[in-house]
């Protein structure tokens, strides 16, 4: 059975009382060759991941993702189990899923499935295993490379085989995206867009002891935030504006964050590794307006889901390579807007958390990992420090503005990195203009050749996207170039920028 989109997304009729909220989920990328599959490898062989959920239920789904694979993935059955720890299951509650009532379903090129929802009774931060027996695999491979989670592969795909005790171990994700529960109507989650420090950097693998792991554990302590789930959408070395690794910030921040369900609330935490690049005085300026630029575009964007939007602020780094004065200034610059009132929606202070007390550029030394991630020490810390009364609450209703994404100015142009990149058809360009302006976003290939005109027009103030429709393009490198100018003299000549992006047929 071929499946290129989602399914079963819809609410269950078997009870209005209840809705689907996320309990677990990971941000997918390109995996790097260095994170690949171990041999054996995937193609015709299985799969045993664990993850470690935070709400419970007696109903879930599984979301699978091939978005950045260039060819199909078959998966010729699914099983999921109670995980026992290590490699092993609780074999009387292993389950097969099914993807519209069949077992065997097939991923195409860029594409994700959902499991059809199955009866299962998750209790809260309990470990399960998902169990993939696979056929034929893609060369490149989507997955979620920092897991600080031991995975299990086992030559062969015969479906009843339950044993993985000779397993070869990888400590990465392939293919595994979400889990959904069935809760109650007051439950809700909030998911939290991350770099490295969010993926887990510094924890201890194996042991769940990231900060948002800490941090679910202590809404679930609490009766009036129990029902709160928690997404680390965390990738490690990942940027908000560009370069890093995997999809940028602002170009995965509605698949990651705004298209959970059930989310309520979203944790801002990121901007370190744009920070880390700044050289220069006019560098750390413009970083830090294009950073509040993209915050206040997240916002809006947010805002008009109705979810509250916080933001924490960025820790110190003294000790790592990232410091120097300019960079330094940056952060500051950032943290300050990030503290204001009335910019986010509340202020998640980890700087002022983790700072220390003698020298405020570096993170208290007990803490310290490599200048820059805290060690398992620091992720509890900082997962105990969060005001859980931030969580609590019914939905919110915001004001909506009219004709673009966000009320507010925007501070300085930003040109998103387009998602999905890589992409095999269709991809969206996302940017943002200060003021009225004349924009020009063209398409050209390696050779500087004009593929494709999105846009060519008078813009006010606001923040847009393009989709790019590749029909009878070949593979290969292309370039998006977003020109901005005057309205006044309908000229396109003043801000240009330009990123690179990659088709996949």
């Amino acid at each position: 059975m071929v499946l290129s989109s989602l399914s079963l997304f819809g609410q269950s009729n078997a009870d209005s009382t209840k809705k689907w909220v996320g309990t677990w989920s990971t941000a997918p990328q390109l995996v790097e060759p260095g994170n690949m599959p171990p041999s054996p490898g995937l193609t015709n062989n299985s799969l045993r991941q664990v993850v470690r959920v935070s709400i419970g239920g007696d109903t879930l789904r599984v979301r699978f993702s091939n978005e950045f694979s260039t060819s199909a993935v078959t998966m010729k059955s699914v099983q999921i189990a109670i995980s026992t720890g290590g490699n092993t299951i609780n074999v009387s509650t292993n389950k097969e899923l099914t993807f519209n009532g069949n077992a065997e379903v097939i991923m195409n090129a860029g594409a994700a499935v959902t499991s059809d929802p199955i009866a299962f009774n998750l209790t809260p931060r309990m470990d399960v295993a998902i169990t993939i027996y696979f056929g034929q695999t893609s060369a490149t491979v989507t997955g979620h490379p920092g897991s600080r989670t031991t995975s299990y592969i086992i030559a062969g795909n015969t479906t009843t085989t339950t044993d993985f005790t000779r397993a070869v171990m990888t400590d990465h994700w392939y293919n595994i995206n979400t889990i959904d529960v069935l809760a109650p109507s007051t439950a809700a989650c909030v998911a939290i867009l991350g770099n490295s420090i969010t993926d887990g950097r510094g924890s201890t693998t194996n042991m769940q002891n990231r900060w948002p792991d800490v941090f679910s554990e202590a809404l679930l302590r609490d009766s009036s935030a129990r029902h709160v789930g928690v997404l680390n959408q965390g990738i490690g070395g990942n940027s908000v504006l560009s370069g890093g690794l995997g999809p940028t910030g602002v170009s995965r921040y509605d698949r990651d964050i705004l298209s959970q369900r059930g989310v309520r609330w979203a944790i801002v935490f990121e901007g370190v590794n744009d920070i880390g690049g700044v050289n220069s005085a006019a560098a750390a300026t413009t970083t830090a307006n294009n950073l509040i630029a993209a915050y206040k575009q997240m916002i809006a964007k947010g805002h008009a889901k109705n979810i509250r939007i916080y933001g924490a602020t960025i820790m110190p780094f003294k000790g790592n390579s990232y410091y120097n004065q300019y960079s330094e200034t940056c952060r500051n610059a950032v943290n300050q807007w990030i503290r204001t009132k009335g910019n986010y929606d509340g202020c998640i202070d980890f700087d002022k958390v983790m700072r220390s007390p003698v020298d405020t550029t570096r993170l208290v030394s007990s803490y310290q990992n490599d200048g820059l991630h805290p060690d398992s020490t620091g992720h509890k810390t900082m997962g105990e420090s969060i005001d859980l009364n931030l969580f609590t609450g019914v939905d919110t209703v915001f004001q909506q503005a009219t004709g673009v994404n966000s009320t507010k100015a925007i501070d300085g142009y930003v040109l998103g990195q387009n998602y999905p990149n890589p992409f095999n058809s269709a991809t969206t360009i996302s940017f943002s203009v200060p003021t009225r302006s004349f924009v020009s976003l063209k398409v050209f290939d390696t050779l500087g050749r004009e593929v494709s005109t999105l846009l060519s027009k008078q813009l006010s103030a606001g923040t847009y996207s393009r989709q790019w429709n590749t029909a009878g393009l070949s593979s290969g490198i292309y370039f998006y170039r977003l020109q901005a100018g005057d309205a006044s003299t309908g000229s396109a000549r003043g801000f240009a920028e330009t990123k690179k992006m990659i088709l996949l047929r």
